[in-house]
């Protein structure tokens, strides 16, 4: 049987505490469990038992180099329902300084973000399949800003979006 999906990634951070006062404040996720230095979270439209596991390895732990100077993952990314959803995180992201960019991918409306670890992350919309065309398809060849008040215009702020991509049918 093939995998059907990513159920959880887990990080490491400086402060648990933070980390999960970020989480819940950024994206809406909420505590599932914690004890000593751990907590695992779920975010508010997950079924999984947990989206994410935080380990604390205190405050001299130094930066992650990937990506810089070593191999490693270089980020995480959450789908939201609605293009409304997107902007009230970019709000959010942005109150909280913690926005580092917006991309248009075509078919993927995507914010990034890093967290107070500096562990970068993506919040995204996906054009529902049936709101692909072949000039959607061939905008994926490159990246451009991301005009989140043209997207709203041009999709509406409550079309679901990943539906037939991400979200079957």
């Amino acid at each position: 049987m093939p995998i059907q999906r990513l159920n959880h990634a887990v990080l490491f951070v400086r402060d648990v505490s933070a980390s999960v006062a970020f989480y819940q404040e950024a994206l809406g996720f909420r505590v599932v469990m914690s004890g000593p230095g751990a907590a695992f979270l779920q975010a508010s439209g997950s079924t999984n038992d947990h989206d994410l596991g935080l380990f604390e390895l205190g405050p001299q732990a130094g930066p992650s180099p990937a990506g810089r100077s070593a191999v490693g993952l270089y980020h995480l990314a959450w789908e939201v329902d609605t293009l409304a959803e997107l902007q009230r995180i970019a709000v959010k992201l942005s109150e909280l300084d913690s926005l580092a960019g917006a991309s248009d991918h075509s078919t993927t409306k995507a914010l990034y973000a890093k967290d107070p670890d500096g562990l970068e992350f993506e919040v995204s919309w996906l054009v529902p399949l049936d709101l692909i065309d072949d000039e959607t398809l061939a905008g994926r060849a490159r990246t451009k800003p991301l005009d989140l008040a043209k997207e709203l215009e041009r999709y509406g702020a409550q079309t679901r979006g990943g539906v037939g991509v991400s979200i079957p049918t």
